[in-house]
């Protein structure tokens, strides 16, 4: 399985997902499932997939293959959309289109294939969008109401991001807080696991101001989860 999360705020996006792919428990691997797009100073996309492998690996090889022609168009690279919207239409329109395709061949054994995807950025003369992207192709948006979206794996690191972040949280506030939302996950489902990735585009900058991997053992991360632990026991036994 999977957990990916993102934050829109007033300052920024805040991405965060882990890597952990399994199919079955003496099969796990690790595999990225977030992907960056940028032209420096015009715009910076975040991608982030959970689901079915070959369906997320196939739409992310069609759109690097849509950026890559040199006849690309608005209407089928992600580069080169005239905004978010598009960019946001062009992936679930791949997503869709991928997803019948292998669902087609998958029928005949009774499977399903499913994927969803995390789609944040934001271009030059734009606002920062954050979406959630569905199978169908249809998608959703992160409001100032509730100004983050998940998939995957998304119950246990849910309760933090309903009481912390709002669209005034700061970018390190934000990032605390995907953080100690994945350290849940972590600890309550096996098949969600490090290293993570995470990544950060500053309001109005149109670039990736953060891309790094947190790998297992890193000390400010088991810093973090300790010390949100021990404050947990702290105010649990202050509960009257």
């Amino acid at each position: 399985m999977t957990y990916c999360v993102g934050l829109r705020l007033d300052a920024g996006l805040v991405l965060l997902s882990d890597t952990r792919t399994n199919a079955g428990i003496d099969n796990v691997s690790v595999y990225r499932k977030m992907f960056t797009f940028e032209v420096p100073g015009e715009r910076a996309i975040v991608l982030m997939t959970a689901g079915n492998l070959s369906v997320t690996q196939t739409v992310l090889a069609k759109l690097k293959h849509k950026i890559s022609r040199s006849d690309a168009s608005p209407t089928d690279s992600i580069l080169l959309a005239e905004s978010m919207l598009q960019v946001a239409e062009i992936v679930g329109r791949t997503l869709n289109e991928v997803s019948l395709e292998i669902n087609q061949k998958m029928g005949a054994m009774n499977q399903m294939a499913t994927a969803s995807m995390l789609l944040a950025g934001q271009r030059k003369g734009g606002a920062l969008r954050l979406f959630l992207i569905y199978r169908e192709g249809n998608f959703i948006e992160a409001t100032p109401d509730t100004p983050y979206l998940q998939i995957g794996e998304h119950k246990y690191g849910k309760p933090i991001l309903d009481r912390v972040v709002t669209p005034e949280t700061s970018l390190e506030d934000g990032r605390k807080a995907v953080l100690l939302s994945m350290d849940s996950t972590l600890r309550s489902n096996l098949s969600v696991g490090m290293p993570l990735d995470l990544a950060m585009i500053k309001t109005d900058e149109f670039r990736i101001c953060c891309n790094e991997r947190i790998e297992p053992g890193d000390p400010s991360f088991t810093a973090m989860s300790d010390a949100w632990s021990q404050a947990l026991r702290d105010s649990f036994a202050e509960v009257p």
